[in-house]
């Protein structure tokens, strides 16, 4: 077993983790101070910083889930690191947007646009080598 990569896969679930975290704080903060207690009470800021909250919670377990099994079956650590990495930082672009009013929508689509084409380039490899190692037995 592969323990750099695994523990690479580590280091990108807990950064991960750390973005829900920012966004589950500014969810917080907006309900404290406009004393919300269920859903978004009509706040428009509160309703945005919400939806970005959801969208993380949409990608990141699949995201993870691929790099995991990719570090189990061989993924070396760097090549982990090239797909973490970008995933982290357009998560964390896109997070921004989503908590900051008036930011530019380009925030947005830069943060989602690097997060999604690391994803999607790892759901190609992981696609291709696994169906791959089926057939060639």
């Amino acid at each position: 077993m592969n323990q750099q990569a695994l523990a690479a896969v580590g280091i990108y679930a807990a950064l991960c983790t750390v973005i829900i975290f920012w966004l589950a704080n500014e969810t917080g903060k907006i309900r404290r101070k406009e004393k919300i207690a269920l859903g978004d009470g009509g706040d428009k800021h509160l309703a945005r910083v919400m939806r970005g909250m959801a969208n993380n919670t949409e990608y990141v377990p699949f995201f993870l889930i691929m790099l995991l099994i990719a570090a189990l079956i061989g993924m070396p650590a760097w090549v982990v690191h090239a797909f973490g990495a970008p995933f982290v930082i357009g998560r964390a672009i896109h997070a921004s947007y989503f908590i900051r009013p008036g930011t530019p929508i380009m925030r947005r689509f830069i943060g989602f646009g690097l997060a999604f084409l690391s994803q999607g380039l790892l759901l190609l490899g992981l696609l291709a080598h696994s169906v791959w190692v089926t057939i060639s037995g």
